[in-house]
């Protein structure tokens, strides 16, 4: 069983495919070498330091109601 969590962007380093998150006030780097043209205030799918999938922020504000 996977868990992935969802985070917004707060920065991003393009060259290094890399973004720092915010999940629910903690940050941390993440791989973005799987999702294409992150940018910052973009919500992402976390899974074990990769952001797999680019969330609408309707869709991230309803999950986290």
């Amino acid at each position: 069983m996977c868990l992935a969590v969802q985070a917004i962007v707060i920065t991003c380093n393009e060259s290094s495919a890399t973004a720092i998150v915010d999940l629910s006030g903690i940050q941390k780097e993440v791989s973005t070498v799987l999702v294409d043209d992150v940018n910052i205030g973009d919500y992402l799918l976390i899974h074990v330091g990769f952001a797999l999938h680019k969330l609408s922020e309707e869709e991230a504000k309803s999950t986290l109601a």
